[in-house]
């Protein structure tokens, strides 16, 4: 995804590859480290169930990569992306209510881990330095939620403030993660068990 094979480290031939400037490409090399790890949240655990069956490194993060595709794991800022971008074109205000007529949730805002709001977004929205009308439509989805942005929001306010590509979230969320489920993968191999749930099975 770099577009090239180039000299330097992930993060900076990624970056130039998005012609960032150093500052920008530093920002980059933080949101991979902060989205590297999550638990054993979707794509991790599934991640996790192949290397307990002894499959490769590379089937383990592939395991990963398929889970992350889901619309409700690894899409959640394509929706955040379109609210800015309305709020940016028509105001805040605006972008709100027609979220609110189509009957939707504000993308983005709150969660669940989160009760205090997530570590996670407010390091990178800090490390941003968002322009006037960007900060204005995530202070106003957080308004009316009444709770705060998650990585979700700040890595669809650091496509716009970069003008990223509107796929950079995924390819940045994709990319740090695939260290953490490479080192999962590592620690359940090394167990030698396998995950394996069982099933309660009930008649109607």
């Amino acid at each position: 995804i770099t577009g090239s094979t180039g000299r330097g480290m992930f993060h900076q031939r990624l970056g130039r590859h998005w012609n960032l400037d150093p500052a920008g490409i530093d920002t980059l090399r933080r949101a991979l480290v902060l989205v590297a790890d999550h638990e054993l949240n979707p794509s991790t655990f599934a991640a996790r169930v192949a290397a307990g069956t002894g499959s490769s490194l590379a089937a383990c993060t592939l395991s990963g990569c398929a889970t992350l595709t889901g619309p409700t794991h690894g899409e959640a800022t394509a929706a955040a992306i379109a609210y800015l971008k309305d709020a940016h074109a028509n105001g805040a205000e605006a972008a709100l209510a027609s979220i609110a007529a189509r009957g939707q949730k504000v993308p983005a805002v709150g969660h669940a881990l989160y009760p205090k709001g997530d570590p996670r977004a407010k390091a990178l929205l800090g490390w941003l330095g968002l322009g006037t009308a960007l900060k204005t439509a995530v202070k106003a989805a957080e308004q009316s939620v009444g709770d705060s942005s998650n990585i979700d929001m700040a890595l669809a306010a650091m496509t716009l403030q970069f003008a990223l590509p509107e796929d950079a979230p995924f390819l940045i969320f994709a990319s740090g993660r695939m260290v953490g489920w490479i080192a999962h993968a590592i620690e359940q191999s090394v167990s030698g068990k396998q995950i394996r749930p069982r099933a309660q099975f009930e008649t109607p």
